[in-house]
């Protein structure tokens, strides 16, 4: 005998009984669904967005300073220590722009100390907005 056969079966008999079950049943049903798992869902999925297009964002902003770097002429010679000099400079100042100066929020975006980070914004010359 099904579970739904049983209820019938019962509700002939007890009717009152039936109805408590299905109102039951009803609730049982309702926890199993709630409307917090779908707003849940929803603020995850905005979430996800918002933070795609931050990424999205900031790749953007990588290649458009990835094409301002000045090309290198490799016949003439390349001195290797200007080369990272100008690029630490362009990731410090975008890392910089990206956090609206704060220092400490930016060393965590480059994976640096802030410390290393303060200390090369002194020996480049870097002007903090």
């Amino acid at each position: 005998m099904s579970f739904d056969q049983a209820i019938i079966k019962d509700e002939s008999l007890r009717p009152a009984a039936s109805t408590q079950l299905q109102e039951k049943m009803v609730r049982l049903k309702l926890a199993e669904r709630p409307d917090r798992d779908r707003i849940q869902r929803v603020v995850d999925l905005a979430d996800a967005l918002l933070s795609e297009a931050e990424t999205l964002a900031r790749d953007k902003a990588f290649t458009e300073e990835a094409t301002k770097l000045k090309p290198l002429d490799i016949v003439s010679g390349i001195d290797f220590y200007d080369e990272v000099q100008r690029f630490e400079t362009h990731l410090i100042k975008m890392a910089l722009t990206e956090t609206g100066g704060n220092q400490a929020k930016a060393a965590r975006l480059l994976g640096i100390k802030a410390t290393t980070l303060n200390s090369k914004i002194k020996l480049f010359s870097i002007e903090v907005i």
